[in-house]
């Protein structure tokens, strides 16, 4: 049996999103109770529903309380090996504010309080919903034609819906630059810690070398720019059907200022939901005597 746990933000499309499954053969259940949710899986995986294969399972702020159930039910689902996949729908504040607005609908959450308030505190509580996501589609700017595409692509072609994956790759330009590289960073433009005596052992995973390396302010200035420039590119990318980047930075031996920049731009890019990400140091393990 596949399993779909739809859940996500008022206002984002959950209800169409509902809609779309159903018509692709999933029985849709809207705004299940979460105490329910653990022997609904144990009863249709069983297979004594077997001409039932597939479901779409509605979750959400509606919960109330029991939604704070929810990851303990999980983690359930995860020992007993029970499979389901997460589905959550966001969408930027203020198109959220202005559906609303158009639907004259209340939020769940808002009461007698302005419509962001309630917006505000439903982030807060999905919150650990969207780390746990296997797909996050943001609806801001998707016409339905387009939620319902994303949505085939995920559950009929069953394609990966982040179908750009980018590895941040440390190396020292000594070893050579790695073959696979889509772009190319120099940072041998840096004050080099490899001839301050008691940093030479460490490695840019050091709070030590960081430290170092970000005293200058052509540090920051160059992190601030390639962020910019990847947030620039990755886009285009995306757009032209891309499914791998690897963005190398080298420094001489690949030690200490590559895996520090490296470090830096991983965590600028890290709550990106739209690509796949990870870190590699291709050389922070070689001899460190030959010089960085």
């Amino acid at each position: 049996m596949k399993c779909v746990i739809l859940t996500g933000m008022s206002g984002a499309g959950k209800s169409s999103a509902s809609k779309m499954l159903e018509d692709m053969g999933y029985y849709c259940v809207a705004n299940l109770p979460v105490l329910l949710l653990h022997e609904f899986m144990e009863v249709f995986g069983s297979g004594l529903h077997s001409e039932i294969e597939k479901v779409a399972l509605g979750i959400d702020v509606r919960s109330g309380k029991d939604l704070d159930l929810l990851p303990e039910i999980l983690e359930q689902l995860n020992e007993k090996e029970i499979p389901y996949t997460i589905l959550y729908l966001e969408a930027a504040d203020d198109v959220l504010v202005k559906r609303y607005k158009e639907t004259r609908r209340n939020h769940p959450l808002a009461g007698k309080e302005r419509v962001m308030e309630g917006i505000v505190a439903e982030r807060e509580r999905l919150s650990f919903l969207k780390k746990r996501a296997d797909y996050v589609i943001d609806t801001t700017h998707l016409l339905t034609r387009d939620l319902k595409n994303e949505l085939e692509k995920i559950f009929v072609q069953e394609k990966d819906y982040r179908s750009l994956y980018v590895t941040v790759l440390s190396f020292g330009f000594k070893y050579g630059i790695p073959s696979d590289s889509d772009l190319v960073f120099d940072v041998r433009f840096l004050p080099n810690p490899y001839y301050v005596e008691n940093l030479r052992q460490k490695t840019g995973n050091d709070q030590e070398i960081k430290d170092f390396v970000f005293q200058y302010p052509e540090a920051e200035e160059f992190a601030e720019k390639l962020k910019d420039m990847v947030d620039f590119l990755i886009p285009k990318y995306i757009s032209e059907g891309k499914t791998s980047l690897v963005i190398s930075i080298g420094c001489t031996g690949g030690k200490h200022r590559s895996v520090c920049l490296a470090n830096e731009l991983f965590e600028r890019l890290k709550d990106n939901s739209s690509y796949g990400l990870k870190i590699e140091h291709r050389d922070i393990d070689k001899d460190s005597k030959r010089g960085k």
